[in-house]
């Protein structure tokens, strides 16, 4: 079993920036890629952004590249999400996620273990 907790600040004006942090524990932390996602009222839920178990191998939704980065301490068992440059619409809650597969998961299905979500609030 893996559980994963998300904190950070959850307020920032348009063209600011916040940190998101997923604190995993559990099993073997090193063994599992972690993604986060994002979920607005009404709509889908979205992927924002991808780390290898290693830490080696990044990815970046296009709506966010250039102004997120995803970013792993193994040491601290801890997945990073800086969001700079930030818009209104990158309001949503946001979803910290491991997956034990290696490449790249980009769908909500392909992760085991969720975390419980945290609020981001954009003004503009």
């Amino acid at each position: 079993q893996v559980q994963l907790v998300e904190s950070g600040g959850g307020l920032a004006q348009a063209g600011g920036s916040l940190r998101r942090s997923c604190a995993v524990s559990g099993r073997t932390f090193s063994s599992y890629s972690i993604g986060w996602f994002r979920q607005a009222p009404g709509k889908e839920r979205e992927f924002v952004a991808h780390i290898s178990w290693r830490g080696g191998s990044t990815y970046v939704a296009d709506s966010v590249k250039g102004r997120f980065t995803i970013s792993r301490d193994n040491a601290k068992n801890t997945v990073y999400l800086q969001m700079n440059s930030l818009k209104p619409e990158d309001a949503a809650v946001f979803y910290c996620a491991a997956t034990p597969r290696a490449g790249p998961s980009l769908l909500s299905v392909q992760y085991d273990y969720w975390g419980q979500g945290t609020q981001v609030a954009v003004s503009s």
